[in-house]
């Protein structure tokens, strides 16, 4: 097959919905194919955990020597406008095609910090730390969540998380692509969605050869078996001794009302929290996924 073609819907996608489109078609990654065509049609709309995933998919696909093609049936009027606006088209590889064609300006460069719900994408370069990229998501957060009771507590907790996160790009994603974060306020859902994203091995081939000499047993479980112990034990290729891990970014997510979604190459878990103590909380496994290299982690906050 020389092209496998990727036809996102009409109306609002959030990162769910992107991975069932990944999940229900050909795998871009590892179909034999040469070049992979993502379609937009009229009225499509990406939610920024969506947008940011697509992204590096992208990127990924771009390093593996595939051809890659953005088709936007309605130019920049419709959501092309907005990835050029929240600053997509700067981090996309110079090599993608973009149809009918990339923006001639970077609407991202023109209004970027104008809009106090947004933080464009920001590209995590593992050569050049940006030490200010911390501040504007939690600064965000501040703004966003004002009306919350907890919004201190939610805003100081959130740095902490969004740190190791992007550090984890630096210390072990071990990949010559770029990461990347963003942030952006749903008003009308009543939410707001900050999402972190790398193109690395992913958190669970690193933490294997860790696990192999102290407790072989888990090293040697499936990725999703892996994965739910990494939540209930906090387990890290570090020991105890660094860092939240995904357990603490998990109780945060809990104590705060958040949903928490990790994306790894072929695994993913979602924790949807209970709702004011009389909801349990929930958490969606899914295993066998089609290949997206790293380690992509969403929050959906509440705003009150």
């Amino acid at each position: 097959m020389d092209e496998i073609l990727v036809q996102l819907p009409t109306g609002w996608i959030n990162a769910s919905k992107f991975e069932d489109l990944l999940r229900f078609g050909q795998s871009p990654h590892e179909g034999h194919c040469s070049s992979v065509r993502f379609r937009f049609p009229i009225g499509c709309q990406l939610m920024t955990d969506a947008i940011v995933r697509l992204l590096s998919m992208c990127n990924q696909l771009d390093y593996c020597v595939k051809r890659v093609i953005l088709d936007f049936e309605d130019g920049e009027g419709g959501v092309a406008g907005y990835l050029n606006r929240i600053g997509f088209f700067d981090c996309l590889a110079p090599q993608i095609e973009v149809s009918p064609g990339r923006p001639a300006t970077w609407a991202s460069q023109i209004f970027r910090g104008q809009n106090r719900g947004v933080v464009e994408i920001e590209r995590i370069d593992r050569h050049h730390r940006d030490q200010t990229v911390l501040d504007r998501l939690s600064d965000a957060i501040s703004v966003a969540c004002a009306g919350r009771e907890d919004v201190k507590d939610l805003t100081n907790s959130a740095w902490m998380i969004f740190a190791e996160l992007i550090d984890n790009v630096f210390s072990h994603s071990e990949t010559p692509l770029d990461g990347f974060a963003a942030l952006q306020v749903y008003r009308g859902g009543n939410c707001l969605k900050v999402t972190v994203s790398d193109s690395g091995r992913g958190m669970l081939e690193t933490l294997r050869p860790a696990l192999a000499a102290d407790a072989p047993q888990l090293a040697k479980l499936p990725d999703i078996e892996l994965l739910v112990e990494v939540f209930r034990q906090g387990l890290s290729r570090h020991g105890g001794s660094r860092g939240c891990g995904l357990k603490g970014c998990a109780d945060k997510a809990i104590k705060f009302r958040a949903e928490l979604d990790v994306r790894l190459p072929s695994v993913r878990v979602l924790l949807v929290p209970g709702r004011n103590g009389y909801s349990p909380n929930k958490a969606y496994c899914y295993s066998h996924l089609p290949l997206v290299w790293g380690t992509h982690v969403c929050f959906t906050i509440e705003l009150d």
